[in-house]
């Protein structure tokens, strides 16, 4: 995958996380409270690699 792709896909799981601990808290559901607590520090995770990713590439281009 490249470093935008995960950039990407990082930002989606983080907002679908967002939205999903929101739902869980309006519901009052706390599995999907933690359920979205976890897609999002899977964003956070991608989007983290995405960054490495290009820094790596910068390195390399030097």
């Amino acid at each position: 995958m490249s470093s935008t792709t995960d950039k990407v896909k990082g930002a989606a799981n983080q907002v679908v996380g967002k939205v999903k601990q929101g739902v869980g808290e309006a519901t009052n559901d706390s599995a999907l409270k933690g359920e979205g607590r976890l897609q999002e520090a899977k964003g956070d995770a991608q989007k983290a690699v995405g960054k490495v990713k290009d820094a790596i590439k910068k390195a390399a281009d030097l």
